[in-house]
């Protein structure tokens, strides 16, 4: 069997100066170099100068462009080397402020400048990296939170690619090391922190410390309450995010608008953190039924959940409704990161199936049967 070489570890990039190359090299015979510098420099002059965009007679302007940006500098020396110690490769990037409009470039004006700056100077805290490593990579895509925490206690397992956009090559690397990765790549000057144990008592406190926005996608109920309880004291908003066959149901919590708005809208009936750890058995099933929002889901997943441990080994969940949930995510955290007043507090059902399949509307009926089938079912299976 052969032995594994793996870096499982390392998620920062590493910055290089040209003087120090040749030792790199040898330390690493087989480095890849990656240099589109030119190449990045010339699609940010064309960002620039829109007016070249049905004109390619801009050789001179450009040159011209380049040789200012230059300087006395060599090509070498100019924007920063970044060593991806996981890929065993050396990238060559623009300095950080043009990276970053280089990437954003095409988000105007869809995006203003100044609404990419807030969101980019936004710290966004992620708990969850299944679902949360969606929200987490569109977010960067976007070109938002500098400043960005993971958290997940587990590691990529083979059956979480079916939802999870990375390859076999991961399996075995803890989720937020592996999205950490994936965020660094795309801009090397992010600043990520991440919490490869989850969310604990002994760690919550620090996690959320500057916390703008916190995306809450985790499994654990009694978090899922505790972190409420904490991000409300400090006026942090949370947005959840649920897997509903192939669609969402999204929860907004604006604590920062409303330090007295009640945790999951009230749908846990007032229980505390401290009290789930103290509730009956049998009385789990309904408050988690409550927290989920089961009463929204679709049939399918009900009859699915019902399942655990007999037919199926853990809940089901698609890539496509972790793809949509990651895009839901990152443009709530957008919006609210830019205190936008119109986005408000609520539960919400984001249904592909409502939007394209014939008849849905019709179908209440049969979905609210298909909940009070589940309760009584879970109900059941909680007696001795």
């Amino acid at each position: 069997m052969a032995q594994e070489t793996i870096d499982r570890e390392s998620f920062r990039p590493v910055a290089q100066r040209a003087s120090g190359f040749a030792a790199l090299k040898e330390k690493h015979p087989e480095l890849i170099v990656v240099d589109q510098y030119r190449k990045n420099l010339e699609e940010l002059f064309l960002l620039r100068n829109p007016k070249y965009r049905f004109d390619k007679n801009y050789a001179a302007d450009f040159g011209a462009f380049a040789k200012e940006h230059f300087g006395a500098k060599t090509e070498d020396e100019a924007g920063s080397w970044f060593y991806f110690p996981w890929r065993n490769a050396l990238v060559h990037f623009l300095a950080e402020e043009l990276h970053e409009e280089l990437r954003t470039g095409r988000n105007r004006y869809l995006i203003t400048v100044e609404e990419q700056k807030a969101f980019y100077g936004a710290t966004i805290g992620i708990l969850g990296m299944s679902v949360g490593s969606h929200a987490a990579m569109t977010i960067a895509m976007t070109g938002g939170a500098k400043q960005i925490k993971l958290a997940d206690p587990d590691s990529l397992s083979g059956d979480n690619l079916n939802r999870i956009r990375t390859g076999f090559h991961n399996v075995g690397v803890n989720k937020a090391v592996a999205t950490a990765r994936d965020i660094s790549e795309i801009n090397p000057y992010a600043a990520v922190e991440i919490s490869s144990e989850g969310i604990r008592e002994e760690n919550a406190e620090k996690f959320l410390e500057g916390v703008d926005v916190l995306l809450e996608v985790m499994d654990n109920p009694y978090w899922k309450l505790k972190v409420r309880e904490l991000a409300r004291a400090r006026g942090i908003p949370v947005i959840m995010g649920t897997d509903n066959g192939d669609g969402n149901i999204v929860d907004i919590e604006r604590y920062d608008l409303d330090k007295n708005y009640p945790i999951l809208h009230g749908y846990a009936g007032g229980l505390t953190a401290e009290g789930l750890k103290n509730m009956p058995p049998q009385d789990l099933p309904k408050v988690a039924a409550r927290i989920a929002g089961a009463n929204l889901a679709v049939p399918r997943m009900l009859g699915s959940v019902a399942e655990v441990g007999k037919s199926l080994y853990s809940w089901p969940q698609l890539g496509t409704a972790a793809n949509l949930c990651g895009t839901t995510l990152a443009y709530l955290s957008r919006r609210i990161a830019l205190k936008d007043p119109k986005i408000k507090s609520g539960r919400y059902q984001v249904s592909l199936d409502s939007v394209f399949e014939s008849g849905y509307r019709w179908g209440w009926l049969s979905r609210k049967i298909a909940f009070a089938k589940f309760i009584k079912k879970m109900m059941r299976q909680q007696k001795p």
